[in-house]
């Protein structure tokens, strides 16, 4: 039952008996008085904010078990505590210190922009946001050292327990934790975050935006995605780095940990069987070779377990479980007449692929339930197409998990940053030369694509890196490619996905709307259309707004829709025979004024012909087989 209709029903009970001069009428409006007070403690008001459309799973919520997952499948421990929920929320000055009051309740992880937060609130440059929640550690975690964990927080953030600052961190998109163990006290512990985001300013952020139009979405600041506690040994896995070498039938493993005496056992398991096993000293890469291994593909996606435990001093002080899959990412250089090609484990592939805003009417960021997070990656698998360009954002763990384990292949774009970087030359190479940006903005950009790269690292999904989108704050072009590609040699790089075009990294990548063009080609370079299609097609009831609503394009019936996207296809195919490898069509679902989607904002429409549009995209998809 909603929060609003139990207060309600009480304080409706206890206005007829208030006011009684009886005695049974006075205990009864005592009872009620107390059952008030109770709850509003037990049962906090928190509701959506109204005049917004919204997603099925927003209805689903149970602010006493939010996101309750666990958020990250890539090393995951079997103690933790959840401290998502209803948190103490206030809005004050830049640098105001702690505030003693609080404007009210906000739920954490959801945005304070969006629906889901209840509070609806744009927060600016001159602003801070400060959340506070109390805890307390469980009996059982005594004697360990406790961690928190922040999925992510858009942008600076300050982290207190007790009063006392503990650490910081800025980046929207990457998690972060700082062992609080020295700051906790018996009983009731007090966690206190401080938030500053200008949403711009130099900093990443995608396509956000403090004044959204067009192809700009609301802003998102804060906590968006799960924050948890969990207890460790002082001795413990800090992070796991696994890179698979289809050709030598191996996995390249590394455990760290701060304790450099550590000792890692690894085990490699094939559905409950191991399969491979190893000992090395943390902080060191161990080969850990696959007899007949089996390979990840769209068709197959099998992914191995991996088990592991950290020694120290023979007694074992942690336990990890984690995965990982046997693919390889490549370019086939180009041989005679051919050019390059795209290949996925030896073979050549068609990176077909939505351009997947990951954007919701209800949570902005942050998708209302895990079944949502879920929902646009297996419609997508459903569709026909076989990859999901992540445009300009990261997603939590837990999505890349999905897409591990559906088998989708992910182009993953560094979230653009604008105020400085180059203009826009959209036809053949750049000419001239790229203008200086700022020490600081080359810091912030570097810093938060780096730590992009190492968080999704061991994603197996992963295949492109798209340093920069459309020219978007791009500097330095063959540099940051050179750069990317030595973080990680196994993927392939797409140096500017539509934007100005050096020789450099793996692809050649043109934006063309609506009509999928190739105005560039390179026969050096796996070619690509990364954008095209943003088919408009308006269903009034599903909208966000009924008056700025656009697609490329004529907005169209679904039928006109359905043609017109077969017709794109249809020119997909052409441009493959003729040596182009990928194509992204925008986009997976409609994005507030964008009304170009596949689906509708909310997801409770597909707009065009189901059976249609699967028939087409595996066309595409399974061009090279």
């Amino acid at each position: 039952m909603q929060t609003s209709f139990v207060l309600a029903a009480i304080h409706t009970y206890h206005a007829m008996w208030h006011g009684s001069k009886n005695m049974l009428s006075k205990k009864l409006n005592l009872a009620f008085m107390a059952l008030a007070l109770f709850a509003e403690t037990a049962f906090p008001q928190w509701a959506p904010i109204e005049g917004r459309i919204k997603t099925p799973w927003a209805d689903k919520i149970d602010i006493n078990n939010v996101l309750p997952e666990y958020p990250r499948p890539l090393m995951e421990r079997k103690l933790w505590l959840n401290l998502n929920g209803l948190w103490n929320y206030a809005i004050t000055a830049k640098d105001a210190p702690m505030p003693d009051k609080f404007d009210g309740k906000i739920l954490v992880p959801f945005a304070i922009e969006s629906s889901l937060s209840g509070v609806g609130k744009t927060l600016g440059a001159d602003k801070s946001l400060w959340y506070e929640r109390k805890f307390e550690i469980p009996e059982d975690w005594k004697g360990k050292n406790i961690l928190i964990n922040f999925g992510a927080v858009d942008w600076k953030a300050e982290v207190f327990v007790n009063g006392i600052k503990i650490g910081e961190h800025t980046g929207g998109f990457t998690p972060f934790s700082f062992d609080i163990t020295k700051n906790l006290k018996g009983g009731e512990n007090l966690l206190s975050v401080r938030v500053w985001d200008s949403t711009g300013g130099k900093i990443p952020r995608g396509k956000q935006s403090q004044k959204p139009y067009g192809i700009r979405y609301t802003a998102v600041s804060g906590i968006w995605q799960t924050v948890w506690l969990e207890p460790v040994e002082k001795t413990h896995v800090s992070s796991i780095r696994t890179t698979p070498d289809l050709d030598s039938s191996c996995f390249d493993i590394r455990v760290d940990s701060p304790d450099k005496s550590a000792v890692a056992s690894i085990s490699v398991m094939d559905c409950g069987k191991i399969a491979a096993q190893a000992k090395v000293p943390v902080g060191k890469t161990v080969p850990i070779y696959i007899e007949n291994p089996k390979l990840w593909s769209p068709d197959s996606p099998f992914l191995y377990d991996l088990e592991i435990t950290l020694s120290k001093d023979g007694k074992i002080v942690d336990t990890i479980k984690s995965y990982a899959a046997m693919r390889k990412f490549a370019m086939e250089p180009a041989k005679g007449a051919k050019s390059a090609k795209f290949t996925l484990n030896n073979k050549p592939f068609f990176t077909f692929a939505p351009l997947d805003q990951g954007w919701w009417p209800d949570g902005l960021y942050t998708a209302p339930t895990d079944e949502a997070l879920l929902f646009d990656i297996k419609r997508t698998k459903d569709l026909g197409f076989n990859s999901i360009r992540k445009h300009v954002k990261v997603e939590p763990a837990r999505w890349y998990t999905h897409c591990d384990r559906l088998g989708i292949v992910v182009w993953q774009d560094m979230p653009s940053m604008f105020g400085e970087g180059s203009k826009w030359q959209i036809r053949g190479y750049f000419k001239g030369e790229e203008p200086p940006v700022s020490k600081q903005f080359e810091a912030t950009y570097k810093k938060e694509w780096e730590e992009i790269i190492n968080c999704l690292y061991s994603n197996p999904c992963i295949a492109i890196w798209v340093p920069f989108n459309e020219s978007w704050g791009q500097f330095k072009t063959v540099e940051i490619a050179e750069w990317t590609k030595s973080m990680d040699p196994s993927r392939l790089v797409n140096s500017a996905s539509g934007g100005n075009f050096f020789p450099c990294g793996d692809i050649i990548d043109c934006h063309s709307y609506p009509m999928p063009k190739m105005f560039l080609f390179d026969d050096r370079k796996i070619n690509v259309v990364g954008e095209y299609g943003g088919i408009g097609c308006v269903f009034e009831e599903h909208i966000w707004s009924k008056n700025k609503n656009w697609g490329y394009g004529k907005l169209k019936t679904p039928e006109e829709a359905t043609k017109t996207y077969l017709e794109y296809a249809a020119e997909i195919l052409e441009l493959a025979k003729r040596g182009c490898f990928g194509a992204v069509y925008t986009q997976t679902t409609d994005v507030e004024n964008e009304t170009n989607g596949l689906f509708t904002y909310d997801r409770k429409i597909l707009k065009l012909d189901e059976q249609k549009l699967r028939e087409a995209n595996l066309k595409i998809s399974n061009f090279f087989k």
